[in-house]
C-alpha cells in the first residue's frame, strides 16, 4: 500500500551525487527550487526538465524508485492541474460549450503547477536517495550554525528534522501492519459510509498513534543511555570534505539559474 513512498529512504552507491558533500547538495537542491518558482514559461520549463534529466543521470538511482516516488502525488497533480484549468480565465478561449469555457491561460497555468510539483518530489527525491541520514543531519547542523549566534539551537533542528525524515518510512511500514491487522479483523477502508469509513480509520488512526509515541520513547531512552546531552561538546566520527567537485556542481547550479532568467516571461 505504501511500497510507493521512497522519501526518507536512503540507496548506497557510488554516483556523482553519493560522492558529493552534504552541504553542496543541499545547497544547490535548496536553488534548484527556488528557480523553479521563478519559472514561467514553456522554454525555461524545457531547460528546467533537461537539467532535472542530467542530475538524475548523474545519480546513478534506477528509474524504478524516481517512478515509485511520483506515484503517491499523481492524484495531486492531476487535481491541481483541473482546477488550475477551470477556474483561470486567463488568454483566449480554447473550448466554450454552455456554461463550461476552457481558457488557454487556465491550461498552461495547470501545466506549469504540475511541472512545478513533479519536479520538487524528484528534486527532494534524489536528495535522501543519495544523501545518508548521518550525512544530512551533520550537513543541516553546519548549514545552521550561523544562527547560533541568535540563540537558534542548530543542533537540535538539525537531528529533529533527520529524525522525521528518517521515520517517515518506518511510520508508513507501521501503518501498514496496521491496515492489514485491522482489514483480517473485518475493518473496510474502502467501501461503506462516510461515518463507517470514519470509525474505521479511527481504528487505523489510534494504535498508530500509540506506535509513535512507543518509538519516540524508546528513541529518547535510548539516548539518554548513551548520554546524549545536545551538541555541546561533541566530537563527530565522519568529517564531511568540502572538494572542487561541490564546488563545481553549485557554481553550475547558480549560471544554470541566472540563464533561466533570459527565459521568464
Amino acid at each position: 500500500m505504501f511500497e510507493h513512498v521512497i522519501i526518507g529512504q536512503y540507496l548506497p552507491g557510488s554516483s556523482f551525487l553519493h560522492r558529493m558533500d552534504a552541504r553542496a547538495k543541499l545547497i544547490a537542491v535548496f536553488s534548484f527550487i527556488f528557480i523553479i518558482f521563478l519559472m514561467n514559461s514553456w522554454a525555461g520549463y524545457g531547460m528546467l526538465w533537461a537539467g532535472a534529466a542530467i542530475i538524475y543521470f548523474l545519480s546513478g538511482i534506477p528509474f524504478r524508485y524516481i517512478r515509485k516516488g511520483m506515484f503517491p502525488i499523481l492524484i495531486l497533480i492531476v487535481f491541481t492541474f483541473f482546477l488550475h484549468a477551470l477556474f483561470t480565465k486567463e488568454g483566449e478561449i480554447l473550448i466554450s460549450a454552455g456554461f463550461f469555457t476552457l481558457y488557454k491561460g487556465g491550461v498552461e497555468q495547470g501545466v506549469f503547477i504540475a511541472f512545478r510539483l513533479i519536479l520538487l518530489v524528484f528534486i527532494t527525491s534524489l536528495l535522501t536517495l543519495t544523501t545518508s541520514p548521518i550525512d544530512l543531519t551533520d550537513a543541516l547542523e553546519q548549514l545552521f550554525t550561523p544562527l547560533k549566534r541568535i540563540g537558534v539551537p542548530a543542533h537540535e533542528i538539525a537531528l529533529m528534522m533527520s529524525i522525521a525524515i528518517r521515520f517517515i518510512p518506518t511510520l508508513l511500514q507501521e501503518t501498514e501492519k496496521i491496515v492489514k491487522a485491522q482489514s483480517a479483523r473485518g475493518a473496510d477502508f474502502n467501501k461503506g459510509t462516510f461515518q463507517e469509513r470514519s470509525q474505521a480509520f479511527v481504528a487505523l488512526l489510534v494504535p498508530l498513534f500509540v506506535r509513535a509515541f512507543k518509538r519516540a520513547e524508546d528513541l529518547a531512552f535510548a539516548m539518554e543511555a548513551r548520554g546524549y546531552n545536545g551538541g555541546e561538546g561533541r566530537t563527530k566520527l565522519r568529517q564531511l570534505t568540502w572538494s572542487f567537485r561541490d564546488s563545481a556542481a553549485c557554481t553550475a547550479v547558480l549560471i544554470f539559474g541566472i540563464l533561466l532568467l533570459f527565459f521568464r516571461d
